[in-house]
């Protein structure tokens, strides 16, 4: 085991500590109070490794291999979706009763990168429509299953083909929130030295179904602190699920990734009553010693909504939207607005008018302070969107406990819709396809 891998056991057993020592302070200093020293083992055994050579070196340690083997467990199960009781709340999820056809920006964009790739490696990046890989997406940095084509094994043309199809599908705004989360990751491989490991292009990118103006398709994109799941389905863009993130979330050219998200939800958990703040603060820190055993993961700390977790049963918690004031819902609103930043505007809005539909049934929770002075976790929770916000410890930087400069996100769509698969059920209902 490695001095790095020793420091999941650490984390924990600090953990462990600060549960019984209330008195115990989390970071609030910058990243760069954080830095390993260059040479310090835990960087450098890795130096000069490529990303499969570091891959299987990572994944040998016993207690690594008992995480893959539970995470392949999850993997191997049916699709059911998230829900809070184990029950799928049908017909929350229908298609427009006249579909519109796709843009043609993301379908010309499939066609050439397909054009320009190689027999091959067409046959790497295509996957049908109903492919199990859909769920084999991960966000550490080694990897777990192989899907599609590793970026940074492609010609830079090839490349720029594959992130097109990126950008034409999203949002100007999220494609470069996208971007700037791999660039993040790019960023990190050069603090520590490491840019074999970690770079702008440690990412996988797969094909599903035949790019086409009204039949359904979709596109994968994931690795190390970024994953990306689009589907279009019959008029309607689902893109579920995500996981964006970044250690550290900023640099010295760079504001953090989701200052403004954090800043609402800051104002929202600061506007609360002492009545409502009973409710919505569920654990007064992200490492509140109230916490039940296994409530923090070993990977994913507080996060419910991660990899292999599609079918996570997540009982609501916190404070319910029809306790909100006028005010407090907007500012709720404003935060599930950009979770679903990817969204083109129109896919957007319809998606929030989904949100909005449930808002009486969407639950806000928090765990920490609510004035932003410390490292905090927040999840909304509605029958259509569950996205949640997650400080972490350092991996590869040196603070033992969660750190705001250290940020994990999901977005995902409960109730079966992950992956549209909700939307392609209805399809396959509408056409007699499948």
């Amino acid at each position: 085991m490695t001095e790095q891998d020793n420091d999941i056991d650490d984390f924990f057993s600090t953990a462990r500590v600060a549960g019984r020592d209330e008195a115990v302070e989390l970071p609030t200093g910058g990243y760069t109070e954080y830095l390993y020293d260059l040479n310090a083992p835990v960087l450098a055994e890795w130096r000069g490794l490529g990303y499969e050579e570091f891959s299987e070196k990572k994944r040998s340690p016993h207690f690594v291999q008992e995480l893959l083997d539970s995470w392949e467990e999850l993997y191997q199960e049916p699709f059911v979706g998230i829900t809070t009781d184990g029950t799928v709340w049908d017909g929350l999820y229908r298609l427009p009763d006249t579909a519109a056809p796709t843009d043609a920006g993301p379908v010309a964009a499939a066609e050439a990168l397909l054009a320009g790739l190689s027999t091959d490696e067409r046959e790497r990046v295509a996957h049908s429509l109903g492919a199990a890989e859909w769920r084999a997406w991960s966000n550490p940095e080694f990897v777990i299953h192989r899907v599609g084509l590793r970026l940074e094994d492609l010609d830079a043309h090839k490349v720029e083909a594959a992130l097109e199809v990126v950008r034409a599908s999203l949002s100007a705004e999220g494609y470069e929130r996208v971007r700037e989360a791999m660039s993040l990751n790019g960023f990190l491989g050069a603090l520590t030295e490491l840019p074999t490991i970690m770079n702008d292009q440690s990412y996988w990118f797969a094909l599903y179904g035949t790019p086409s103006a009204r039949e359904p398709w979709g596109w994968q994109l994931f690795g190390h602190h970024v994953a990306v799941n689009f589907v279009t389905v019959g008029g309607r863009h689902v893109v579920a699920p995500v996981f964006l993130g970044a250690e550290p979330a900023l640099s010295d050219s760079r504001p953090p990734l989701f200052e403004a998200r954090e800043q609402v939800a800051i104002e929202l958990a600061g506007s609360l009553t002492e009545a409502q703040r009973t409710k919505a603060v569920v654990y007064r820190s992200v490492l509140d010693p109230a916490m039940p055993e296994g409530r923090v993961h070993p990977a994913d700390e507080r996060h419910v909504a991660g990899a292999f977790r599609d079918n996570r049963v997540v009982p609501a918690e916190g404070l319910c939207g029809r306790d909100l004031t006028d005010r407090q819902r907007g500012l709720l609103r404003a935060i599930a607005e950009d979770f679903l930043l990817l969204l083109v505007g129109p896919q957007r809005e319809a998606t929030l008018a989904d949100f909005d539909a449930h808002l009486d049934e969407t639950w806000f929770s928090w765990y920490g302070a609510t004035d932003g002075s410390q490292p905090f976790y927040f999840r909304i929770h509605s029958p259509v969107l569950l996205a949640e916000l997650d400080h972490h410890a350092g991996v590869w930087l040196n603070n033992r406990l969660p750190a705001r400069f250290h940020v994990h996100t999901t977005l995902r769509m409960p109730n079966g819709n992950d992956y549209g698969k909700a939307y392609l059920a209805e399809w396959e209902k509408r056409t007699g396809e499948g």
